[in-house]
């Protein structure tokens, strides 16, 4: 069985579909140059632009520059990401920002890397030489968010939140893209981990803005908002662990609480301190509830799980196996 690469693809030896997908906001200075490359490293992809409300033209200047442009009226890039996905038919899929900090050249080895080793993602983990390209705070942030997910989902990413990755089409249509922000790439991340999908990482240059372009990640909020994430799909992928850490919490306190009244009820047979009594009860009552709802979700999120990994395997995947046309 042959395995097609990048090069098969872009010499049309085989019916492979790329499309190459961008989402954008205000990128009107980038944009065109982020066209530009990748019709040179991909001139046989298709370049769809998805504007999200741009005030400064960019749908204009993507049209100008012979990209397919598409509006979401909806804010956010989990939004935007919801509709690249629904919206475009393809075999392979690259998305990338508007922003031109991610290098068009590497995106060959990205696919190259895909096909070959038959993987569903592919992340570019960014690599640069100078501060001006990512703030310190970004690098702490992604450092701590990237562990938080890996202690919790486990996984060997590395970059958790980087912009630049390449799907099959089994993942693109089997992802739920239920994020609306900037917390979409931890989405995508968890999204591959839970249904054990293959994936694979490889470093890529990353390159500071250009000038006059502003980046609209926020460190704080934005990450509050990724932190917030990862707590929801915690509690709602592991269930019942996060269910049974707090019903420990509820109980150690509670405990602790009772156990002076234990002991004065032991010397004295009275319960003088009611409302510490009531509190410690009400401890223990919360405790059990956070146990039994653990393991109730944790039968949910299973049943779920499998209906998830069922779809995903009912989508048929267009690239391993397939045969170049001169072999048919």
């Amino acid at each position: 069985m042959d395995v097609i690469t990048v090069n098969d693809i872009m010499n049309s030896r085989v019916s492979v579909k790329v499309a190459v997908i961008i989402p954008c906001y205000n990128e009107a200075i980038s944009i065109s140059k982020v066209i530009e490359d990748f019709r040179l490293a991909l001139p046989a992809a298709a370049i769809c632009v998805f504007d999200n409300n741009s005030t400064d033209g960019t749908a204009d200047v993507a049209k100008a520059a012979g990209a397919e442009v598409l509006t979401v009226r909806q804010k956010g890039k989990g939004n935007v990401v919801r509709r690249m996905f629904a919206d475009v038919a393809a075999d392979v899929y690259v998305m990338v920002d508007g922003d031109a900090t991610y290098d068009a050249a590497s995106c060959p080895k990205l696919i190259d890397k895909l096909i070959a080793e038959r993987l569903d993602m592919v992340v570019g983990i960014r690599v640069h030489e100078f501060k001006e390209a990512y703030r310190a705070g970004h690098t702490l942030g992604n450092k701590v968010l990237t562990g938080c997910v890996k202690s919790i989902f486990g996984g060997e990413f590395t970059d958790m939140l980087s912009g630049y990755r390449v799907f099959s089409k089994r993942y693109a249509k089997s992802f739920p893209a239920m994020a609306k922000g900037f917390e979409t790439e931890t989405e995508l991340t968890v999204h591959a981990l839970e249904l054990r999908m293959p994936y694979g990482e490889m470093e890529t240059p990353y390159y500071a803005r250009m000038d006059g372009s502003d980046s609209k990640l926020s460190t704080y909020r934005d990450g509050a908002r990724i932190l917030r994430t990862i707590i929801k799909l915690y509690a709602g992928e592991r269930p019942f662990f996060f269910y049974g850490i707090l019903a420990i919490l509820f109980a150690i306190t509670g405990i602790i609480f009772s156990l002076p009244l234990i002991e004065e009820y032991i010397q004295t047979g009275l319960v003088p301190r009611l409302p510490t009594a009531v509190l410690s009860t009400g401890l223990l009552i919360f405790s059990a509830i956070s146990f039994i709802t653990g393991l109730i979700l944790e039968s949910v999120t299973t049943g779920r799980r499998e209906f998830k990994r069922l779809f995903y395997l009912s989508i048929a995947n267009s690239i391993s196996g397939k045969e170049s046309n001169q072999d048919a």
